[in-house]
C-alpha cells in the first residue's frame, strides 16, 4: 500500500485529558493556587459567625457569614490585626473586611487571607436599613390592605423566640393568665448573630404549613442596633410577607422599630403587649357579657315599660274609651241624611211631575186630536199602491181619485169628482 492510504499520526494527549496522562494531585493544587491567586484583592461585608482565637497561635481563623443566604466563607488573619480591631471582634460582629482570596495546596481549602478589618457603624447599619425600608415599601410589602385580620381567640399560637428568655416568659404567662385554654407551639431559635436569620425563617415557614397554629408571633426583647439587626434583614421580612397565616412582631421595646414591624400583620411594642393584643381577657369578657346580659334585660324592660305606657295611652282616647260613641254620631248624622235626601228626591219628583203635566197639557192642545175635535179633518189620498199620503194641492188628486178622510172620532173613505174652482 502507498503511504497516501496509512492513517495519519494522532498528537500525544496533554497530561490531565485523559485517564492514561492524568495529572498528579500537587499539579492540580499548584495550578488552582494560581488561578486563584490572581484574583487580587477584594473588600466582602458580613457577619462573624466562628472565631478560633489561641493563645499561643500567630494566626485567627474564623468563619465569615452571608446574614441573608446560608453562604461563609473562611477567614485567616494575623493575631495583632483582630487585637487591635476598631471594636471588639466577637461571634455576631458585622464586619468588613480587605483579603485576598488563598488556596492552601497542602490541604486543599480555600480561605480569606484579610489584611484590614473595618467595623460596620451604627449610622451605615441604620442607612442601609432605611435603604432597604424604602425599597420594600415601594414594593408594597407595608401595604395596610395587605394586612390580614389576627384571629378574636387562636386555638393555637405559635412562638418563635429565644430558648429560655424573657420574651417567651412574658408571651406565655401573660396568654396563659388572660385565657388559660390557650395552646403554643414554640420555635426556640437564635435572635440575634449569623444564624438567627435563617432559622427564624425556617420555624416561620414551619409554623405557617401547620393548619392548626392560627396566629404566629416572633418576639424578643429589647437591644442594640447590632442585636435587633436580624429582624431587619431582606430575607425575613420577604418571609414574614409570604405567610398565609397571620404573623405579629414583638420585636423589642416601644422605641425599636426593625423593618418585621412594618411588615407584619400587627406591632406589638413588646412581647407582653403581643399576648394582650392576640388573647382575650377571660375575667374581662366574662365582665363585658355579664354587663351585656344587664343592659339587655334593662332595655327589654325599658321597652316593655314605654309599650304598656303607649298601650295606656292609647286604651285611655275617647275612640278606645267609648268606642260606640262615634257610631251614635254618625248614625244620627246619617238619619239626618237620609231625611234630607228623601225631602228632596220628593221635592224633586213632586215638580217634575207638575212639569211633564203641563208638558202633557200643552202637548194635547197643540196635537192632531184636539185640532180635528174642533172640526178639521186630515185628508190622505190613497193610492193603488204604496201608503197613503197628505193631500196638500188639489192637484194631487185629480177626479176619481180614492180618498181618506180622518176626523175626530174616526175616518171616512171618498172619491174625487174634480176640481171644484174649475166648476
Amino acid at each position: 500500500m502507498s503511504s497516501a492510504s496509512q492513517p495519519a499520526p494522532q498528537d500525544s494527549p496533554q497530561p490531565g485529558q485523559s485517564p492514561e496522562h492524568p495529572y498528579p494531585v500537587r499539579a492540580v493544587a499548584i495550578r488552582v493556587a494560581g488561578w486563584i491567586d490572581k484574583l487580587g484583592t477584594v473588600w466582602v461585608e458580613g457577619q462573624i459567625a466562628q472565631m478560633n482565637v489561641r493563645p499561643d497561635a500567630k494566626t485567627v481563623f474564623m468563619v465569615l457569614r452571608d446574614p441573608a443566604a446560608d453562604m461563609s466563607l473562611t477567614v485567616t488573619c494575623p493575631r495583632d490585626l483582630v487585637l487591635n480591631a476598631p471594636v471588639k471582634l466577637t461571634e455576631g460582629t458585622q464586619v468588613v473586611m480587605c483579603g485576598k482570596p488563598n488556596f492552601y495546596t497542602g490541604r486543599g481549602t480555600f480561605s480569606l487571607r484579610v489584611s484590614e478589618i473595618r467595623a460596620v457603624g451604627v449610622g451605615e447599619l441604620l442607612a442601609r436599613i432605611e435603604r432597604l425600608r424604602r425599597l420594600l415599601d415601594a414594593e408594597g410589602l407595608f401595604d395596610p390592605r395587605l394586612k390580614r385580620p389576627i384571629p378574636f381567640l387562636p386555638n393555637t399560637i405559635g412562638l418563635i423566640t429565644g430558648r429560655a428568655s424573657a420574651a417567651e416568659r412574658d408571651v406565655t404567662h401573660v396568654a396563659a393568665t388572660r385565657w388559660p385554654a390557650v395552646r403554643f407551639a414554640i420555635r426556640n431559635t437564635p435572635v440575634q448573630g449569623p444564624n438567627a436569620v435563617p432559622q427564624i425563617v425556617e420555624a416561620l415557614r414551619e409554623l405557617d404549613k401547620d393548619a392548626g397554629v392560627d396566629v404566629i408571633v416572633v418576639a424578643r426583647g429589647g437591644g442594640g442596633v447590632e442585636d435587633l439587626l436580624p429582624f431587619s434583614d431582606e430575607t425575613l421580612c420577604r418571609a414574614i410577607s409570604a405567610c398565609t397565616t397571620p404573623v405579629v412582631s414583638a420585636v423589642g421595646h416601644e422605641p425599636d422599630n426593625p423593618l418585621c414591624d412594618l411588615v407584619a400583620d400587627l406591632r406589638a411594642a413588646t412581647p407582653t403587649d403581643a399576648a394582650k393584643r392576640i388573647v382575650p381577657d377571660a375575667a374581662a369578657e366574662q365582665a363585658l357579657v355579664t354587663d351585656l346580659r344587664r343592659r339587655s334585660a334593662q332595655a327589654l324592660r325599658n321597652w316593655v315599660t314605654r309599650e304598656g305606657r303607649l298601650v295606656a295611652q292609647l286604651r285611655s282616647r275617647p275612640v278606645l274609651a267609648d268606642p260606640l260613641s262615634a257610631l251614635t254620631t254618625r248614625s244620627a248624622e246619617v238619619d239626618r241624611a237620609r231625611t234630607a235626601v228623601r225631602r228632596d228626591v220628593t221635592r224633586l219628583l213632586q215638580a217634575e211631575s207638575d212639569r211633564v203635566g203641563h208638558l202633557s197639557a200643552r202637548l194635547a192642545t197643540l196635537g192632531p186630536a184636539a185640532t180635528l175635535a174642533r172640526g178639521y179633518a186630515v185628508v190622505q189620498t190613497v193610492p193603488d199602491h204604496g201608503d197613503p199620503q197628505i193631500l196638500r194641492s188639489t192637484a194631487d188628486a185629480p177626479a176619481g181619485s180614492r180618498l181618506r178622510v180622518r176626523v175626530a172620532d174616526g175616518a171616512v173613505t171618498a172619491v174625487t169628482e174634480g176640481d171644484a174652482s174649475a166648476g
